[in-house]
């Protein structure tokens, strides 16, 4: 097994976590503005925080089904040896 490809997967695998995270903050965020516009209604700024908040979560979707193919591309690598 080559340790430091697998090494270098491993920090790939962290960084997309970061990136899933990210994600998840930004989706808290938009529910705030969503929150705060049933006081103060913006039809326009309420459909921008709905495309928005759609987009980070399909971008969650897509990260997490990365990050499980590449988990198991480790998990084989890491069972090959």
């Amino acid at each position: 097994m080559d340790q430091e490809k697998l090494d270098h997967m491993r920090s790939t695998l962290n960084k997309l976590e970061d990136i899933k995270n990210t994600q998840s903050s930004i989706i808290d965020k938009i529910n705030h503005v969503i929150t705060d516009l049933f006081q103060h209604p913006d039809k326009n700024l309420e459909k921008v925080m709905e495309d928005a908040h759609q987009k980070a979560s399909d971008n969650i979707d897509a990260v997490r089904e990365a990050m499980e193919e590449y988990d198991m591309a480790i998990n084989k690598m890491e069972n090959q040896s």
